[in-house]
Order: C-alpha cells, then structure tokens, then sequence
C-alpha cells in the first residue's frame, strides 16, 4: 500500500496533467484576449479615438486661425488675450471662448456628419425590414372586461375559467362555464 502512495510514475503523471491543464487554461486565456483584442467594438474604438484627437486639432485650428480673426474685426484683435484683472487674479475669458467655439463647431459636426446620417441610414434600412406583429401579452375576460395575462386560465376579478389563449373566442365555439 505504501509503495503506491510513492509511485514515481504516479506522481510524475500527476504533476504532467496538472502542468498541462495549466499551461492549457493559459493559453485559453491568451486566445479570449486576442478575440477580445480583434473584436470589431475594440477596433472601431481605438480608430475612433486616433481620428478623434485628429479632429480635435484640425477644429483647435480653425477656431484659432480663421474665426478669432473673424471675431478681431469687431474690434477684439486676439480673442485669446482676451481677459480681466480683479484683484491680481487674472480670467482668460478669450480662451474660454475659444475652447467654447471649439466644442460647438465639434458637436455641430459629428451631429450633422455622423449623428444625422446614421439615424436616416436607420431609419430606411428599419421601413424595408418586414415588421413581425406581436402576440398580445393580455386579453380581455369576456364576463367583466378586465384584462388578464395571456396565459392566465381563470380571471382573476371574476373567478371565471376562460379558454386556452390558442382558442379564438371570436370563433363563436367558447361556451362560458361559471
């Protein structure tokens, strides 16, 4: 009996399949990582993202270069220097605006370029997507009126037993029982 407890090809094999079933799990776990890695959502984000931080310069630039001029032949020459002194704290109301237009000329263009062309894309592709009726989740009890689960057998107001939901009570073959 002692001899088995210290089997060498025993204990060897033991520690083999507990090593392959761990070496196994790690793998498992790297292959979940590389279908999580190449999954579309984690794609389309990290592109989203690189394009994001590209318009975000190109819209920086705009504000910067051609609307804080347009601003400045109201009077303003540089809207970013635009600020007021009150009790030596100094508010840069110049770069505020700017970062304002900024934001508004970003949602103006995801709104019109990407927001509103997707929801009409939507919008088209659900009117040629044949639309399926639902079966009713309730039914009327045809002795009170009162609505009732679908599946229900009796109502629950009047205590009457009502037919199976299949029947068609509208077939003139329901008999009410009491």
């Amino acid at each position: 009996m002692s001899g088995d407890l210290f089997d060498r090809d025993r204990i060897l094999g033991s520690a083999k399949d507990f090593g392959g079933r761990g070496l196994h799990a790690g793998l498992s776990t790297l292959g979940d990582f590389q279908k999580f890695i190449l999954r579309g959502n984690v794609v389309d984000l990290s592109v989203g993202f690189v394009i994001g931080a590209a318009f975000n310069g190109l819209v920086q630039a705009i504000v910067k270069d051609l609307i804080t001029p347009l601003v400045g032949l109201v009077g303003v020459t540089d809207l970013s220097t635009f600020s007021w002194t009150f009790r030596s704290n100094v508010f840069h109301f110049g770069d505020v605006l700017n970062v304002l237009v900024s934001f508004l000329l970003t949602a103006a263009v995801v709104y019109f370029f990407v927001v509103k062309p997707t929801n009409v894309l939507h919008d088209r592709y659900e009117r040629l997507r044949p639309k399926h009726e639902e079966t009713p989740k309730t039914r009327d009890c045809p002795f009170c009126l009162s609505t009732v689960p679908r599946a229900a057998t009796r109502c629950a107001y009047c205590t009457a037993q009502l037919p199976p939901a299949d029947d068609k009570a509208a077939s003139g073959n329901f008999v009410p029982q009491r």
